[in-house]
């Protein structure tokens, strides 16, 4: 059998800071733009994400930016580091991508940054994937996350919001938890909505979310579920959505977006195994189809 060719490395964008802004204590935007930005297309996904390259401490890269490049000539730990992103908003009128960030003092790499960027810098990042927006079939919307997941179901409530043909008069039903009162921020979503912030005080993370979608009334008809933050309540949701509520798996978008005790760099290397423990542990309680007496017989 011949060898598959190498999968090439997309092209990086290289943008400019236009402009930051604090939204809530823990919470910064920042807006790219520039000429480097006229090759961005967007995609249809209201959870895009962009993936931002950091230099390596201490490390310089040659001019032109070739990711490729660098990654033949350096060695591995002077790689860029990269970090995960969603796409809060893109204006293609003005050229202008923004994103934003949770930050937590000088806590991680990306967060740090975004709090003291200034406008001019440049950044590079690759992008954009996805694979969620709401569906136009679905009957009635379910979004629940932590502050990670903000952003990409704030993007959710806009296209909800824009009327597109057949999710006007679907219900919706938000759930977005945030450590108090000062996190929250105002939101753009369709009429009747029912939007609800969730304060987590000293609670584990994810506590208060996985207790509020497990006593939500659901509304009659096919749910669409978007369900992502951290790794370990996700768990928990998908596993009352799937097994308990019997909601079909394509009808689900649930990922967690980081976890506990890991960064960014440990949670992606194993990310794909703990998403297969979760499936096979889950699915395997009961098969696809299978209705809850013929599981207990």
């Amino acid at each position: 059998m011949a060898d598959r060719p190498a999968r090439k490395t997309p092209k990086p964008h290289r943008a400019q800071v236009v402009r930051t802004d604090r939204l809530t204590p823990h919470m910064v935007r920042v807006v790219l733009g520039g000429d480097g930005l006229a090759g961005f297309t967007p995609g249809e996904w209201t959870d895009r994400y962009i993936k931002l390259l950091f230099p390596a401490a201490g490390v310089s890269y040659p001019e032109p930016f070739d990711i490729e490049r660098i990654r033949a000539d350096f060695p591995r730990e002077q790689w860029p580091v990269t970090r995960t992103y969603t796409v809060r908003a893109w204006d293609p009128a003005v050229r202008e991508l923004t994103v934003d960030f949770v930050t937590h003092g000088d806590e991680g790499l990306a967060g740090p940054w975004a709090a003291r960027v200034q406008p001019g810098e440049d950044v590079h990042f690759l992008g954009p994937g996805g694979a969620y927006a709401p569906s136009a079939d679905a009957d009635w919307h379910l979004l629940a996350g932590d502050e990670s997941a903000l952003p990409a179901i704030a993007a959710a409530l806009e296209r909800l919001a824009d009327g597109a043909p057949r999710t006007a008069g679907a219900p919706v039903r938000a759930f977005v938890e945030v450590a108090g009162p000062e996190e929250e921020h105002k939101l753009t979503a369709p009429e009747g909505a029912e939007i609800t912030w969730l304060h987590r005080g000293g609670a584990p993370v994810g506590e208060v979310l996985v207790a509020a979608v497990r006593a939500l009334d659901f509304p009659p008809g096919q749910v669409h579920a978007f369900v992502h933050g951290e790794a370990g309540f996700v768990k928990e949701i998908r596993r009352h959505l799937r097994l308990e509520r019997e909601i079909p798996r394509a009808w689900l978008s649930i990922s967690g977006y980081w976890r506990r005790g890991h960064n960014e760099d440990g949670w992606q290397a194993s990310k794909r195994e703990w998403n297969q423990r979760v499936e096979a542990e889950q699915e395997g309680e009961r098969p696809e189809g299978e209705r809850p007496e013929e599981a207990a017989a």
